[in-house]
C-alpha cells in the first residue's frame, strides 16, 4: 500500500470548486460522465459512470471532503482527503490519498493529475 499527496491550483474560488466536487449536476459538467454525489456522510457515490465509486465519510462546506475508495478486497481503507485553501490564483487543493493498492498506484495517480484536477482545473480556464 502506498500513500499519495500533492498540491493543485485550481482558478476558482474554494466555495466553486467545493460545489464542483459534491454536486451531481456539476461533477457531470466538468467530467463529462455521470455522477452520483450526496454530501452526506455515510453515503456511497460513483464518479466518471462508475469508475471511481466509494463512501463518503466527512464534509466540511467549502473547506474538506474526505472519502473512502474501493479497491476491492484490501485489508485497509484506502482514504482521499481534499482540503480546500484560499490562495491568490483561486484555490490551493491539498490532495491526500492513503492505501493505495500497490499495483494501482500508477494509474491512480496518473488519473488524479491528468484526469481528475486537470478537468478541474480547465473547466474553470
Amino acid at each position: 500500500m502506498k500513500d499519495y499527496k500533492k498540491y493543485y491550483i485550481i482558478p476558482a474560488t474554494p466555495e466553486e470548486v467545493y460545489i464542483a466536487l459534491t454536486n451531481p449536476f456539476t461533477l457531470q459538467l466538468w467530467t463529462g460522465e455521470k455522477a452520483e454525489m450526496s454530501t452526506e456522510p455515510g453515503s456511497e457515490f460513483s464518479l466518471w459512470d462508475g469508475s471511481i465509486v466509494g463512501k463518503n465519510l466527512e464534509f466540511e462546506e467549502s473547506k474538506k471532503i474526505v472519502q473512502q475508495w474501493y479497491f476491492g478486497d484490501q485489508p485497509e481503507d484506502s482514504i482521499v482527503t481534499i482540503k480546500l485553501h484560499p490562495h491568490k490564483s483561486g484555490t490551493s487543493a491539498e490532495l491526500r490519498h492513503t492505501n493505495i493498492p500497490d499495483n494501482d498506484y500508477e494509474d491512480i495517480t496518473d488519473g488524479w493529475d491528468n484526469t481528475y484536477f486537470a478537468s478541474l482545473i480547465e473547466f474553470y480556464d
